[in-house]
C-alpha cells in the first residue's frame, strides 16, 4: 500500500501506516483539526517527564500509551484513535531512550501524574491503558497496582529500597488494551539470555554443549528452521535461570554492599573518623556499579519454528533482525549495560514485577488483546495465556498477520479498526 503525504491510501481509504522519513512506531499525518499539546508532568518524587496529547476536542476518552524506554508519543495508533472520537496521549517515561537506570516501580510515579493530570485538566471521564512491546507490561502493572487497595500496594523496588505507592494517587483506568506484547522484559530475557556463557566479563566465552547456535544441539542457518530436541531445550532454559539466578545475585550483593557503607556514614561515630577513612566509606557508598550483559539474543524460538508455532506466522529470526546468532554477539541488543537496581527491576526474569501473567488476575476492567501473528518474539501463545489469567468478564483477542511493528502496513490498519471498533461500544462518545 502506497501513502500520500496526507495519510491517503491508493484505494481512496484512510490509513496510518509507514511514509519517506517516518519511524515504525510514528505516523506521518493527523486528522484534520487534531491539536497537538506537549504536557510536562512532575512526579511525587519531583523527577520531570512529559507527554503528548492529541484531540479535537469534547472527547470523553483518552488512550494512554508509555514504554518503560521506547518514546510512545507519536504511536502510529494516535490517528486512528482520534479519527475515531478518542483523544491520544503518549507519555514519555523518566527512561526515555535510556533504560540503564530503568526501575519499573518508580515509572509508575510518573504514569501516576500523568493520568492525573489529564482526568483533572481536561474533563476526560474515562481512562483507557493502550501498551505495545514492552509497555504492554508497564501499564500491566500499573493497572495492578492501582487497583489494589492500600496498603495492599508495593512499598519498595525490587531491589528493596523504599518505593511506598501505597500513599500515591494512582487514577485506576477503566479499560486495558495490549498490542503486540511479550510477557514482560524480564520474562521475555529470562527466554533469550545466552545460558552458553560462562564468564561474564568475556563476551567470546561458551559452553558447546549450551550454544544454541551449534549444529550439534540442532541449529540450522537461517532461513532455514532449526530443530532442537525436547532434552536440549530443558538443559537450556534451566541454565538460562541459573545464569539469571546469577547476576541476580551480583546485582544484590553490589547493593547490598553500597548500603552496607551508607550505613555507616549515618552512623553517630563517621565524623569523628578520620579523613581517610571516611573518604572510604563514603567513596563506597557512592559508588554506581554498572553490569555488562553480553549475549542476550538467544531465544531457541527464535531459530526453531516448531516453537511457539500456535497460530504463528512468523519466519525466521527476531525482533531485531533475521539473522540472531550476530545479532547475540554483537555490541547492541537488550539489558546490554544496566545498573544492578534497572536489572533486578526491569530485566531479571527472576526478580521484576512487571510481568503480564502476574499483573493480570487483579485486571477486572474490559480487556483487549490484539497478537500480531508474524511477531519474531511475541507469540500467540503468549498473548492466549494472558487473556486466560485475567479475571475480567469482558475479555477479547484478536489475531492480526503482521510483525512487531505492525507491518505490512494494510494489516497495522486492520489492527488500528479492531481497537477503535473495541473501544466504541464500551467508552461511547
Amino acid at each position: 500500500m502506497t501513502e500520500s503525504s496526507s495519510g491517503e491510501s491508493r484505494n481512496g481509504g484512510k490509513h496510518y501506516g509507514g511514509a519517506p522519513g517516518v519511524g515504525v512506531i510514528d505516523f506521518p499525518s493527523l486528522p484534520q483539526g487534531t491539536r497537538e499539546a506537549v504536557v510536562p508532568i512532575k512526579s511525587v518524587d519531583g523527577i520531570a517527564s512529559r507527554g503528548s496529547l492529541y484531540m479535537r476536542g469534547a472527547e470523553k476518552t483518552v488512550v494512554c500509551f508509555s514504554h518503560p524506554r521506547g518514546d510512545m508519543s507519536r504511536h502510529y495508533a494516535v490517528p486512528a484513535l482520534v479519527e475515531g472520537g478518542f483523544a491520544a496521549y503518549g507519555h514519555q517515561c523518566r527512561g526515555l531512550n535510556n533504560d540503564v537506570d530503568c526501575e519499573h516501580e518508580k515509572l509508575l510515579l510518573d504514569l501516576a501524574s500523568a493520568f492525573r493530570y489529564l482526568l483533572d485538566n481536561h474533563g476526560f471521564e474515562r481512562l483507557v491503558l493502550l501498551g505495545n512491546s514492552g509497555g504492554g507490561s508497564l501499564l500491566s502493572f500499573y493497572q495492578q497496582q492501582a487497583t489494589l487497595t492500600p496498603p495492599s500496594r508495593l512499598i519498595d523496588t525490587a531491589a528493596g529500597e523504599p518505593c511506598d505507592l501505597n500513599g500515591l494517587d494512582m487514577p485506576r483506568a477503566d479499560g486495558l488494551i495490549l498490542l503486540g506484547v511479550h510477557p514482560g522484559e524480564g520474562a521475555f530475557m529470562m527466554d533469550c539470555i545466552d545460558p552458553s556463557v560462562i564468564d561474564e566479563a568475556d563476551p567470546l566465552s561458551i559452553d558447546p554443549s549450551l550454544d544454541m547456535y551449534n549444529p550439534a544441539n540442532g541449529y540450522s542457518t537461517p532461513p532455514k528452521s532449526s530443530h532442537y530436541s525436547p532434552e536440549f531445550l530443558s538443559r537450556y532454559r534451566e541454565a538460562q535461570r541459573g545464569r539469571v539466578a546469577r547476576l541476580d545475585a551480583r546485582a544484590r550483593g553490589w547493593i547490598g554492599g553500597q548500603a552496607r557503607f551508607k550505613k555507616m556514614m549515618s552512623d553517630p561515630t563517621f565524623g569523628r573518623l578520620s579523613l581517610p577513612e571516611r573518604s572510604y566509606i563514603a567513596r563506597r557508598a557512592a559508588v554506581g556499579h554498572y553490569m555488562i550483559i553480553y549475549r542476550t539474543e538467544a531465544n531457541p524460538a527464535y531459530c526453531d519454528l516448531a516453537l511457539h508455532a500456535w497460530k504463528s506466522t512468523r519466519e525466521v529470526g527476531s525482533i531485531i533482525g533475521p539473522n540472531p546468532e550476530l545479532l547475540n554477539y554483537g555490541p547492541g541488543g537488550f539489558a546490554r549495560y544496566l545498573t544492578p537496581r534497572a536489572w533486578l527491576s526491569s530485566w531479571s526474569g527472576l526478580s521484576t514485577r512487571a510481568n503480564i501473567r502476574g499483573c493480570l488476575p487483579t485486571v477486572q476492567e474490559p480487556l483487549l488483546i490484539v497478537s500480531y501473528t508474524s511477531d519474531g518474539g511475541c507469540y500467540p501463545d503468549d498473548n492466549q495465556a494472558q487473556l486466560d489469567v485475567c479475571v475480567s468478564s469482558d475479555k477479547t483477542i484478536e489475531f492480526v498477520p503482521a510483525d512487531h511493528y505492525g507491518r505490512p502496513f494494510i494489516e497495522r490498519d486492520r489492527a488500528m479498526a479492531i481497537i477503535v471498533n473495541w473501544l466504541r461500544p464500551r467508552f461511547p462518545h
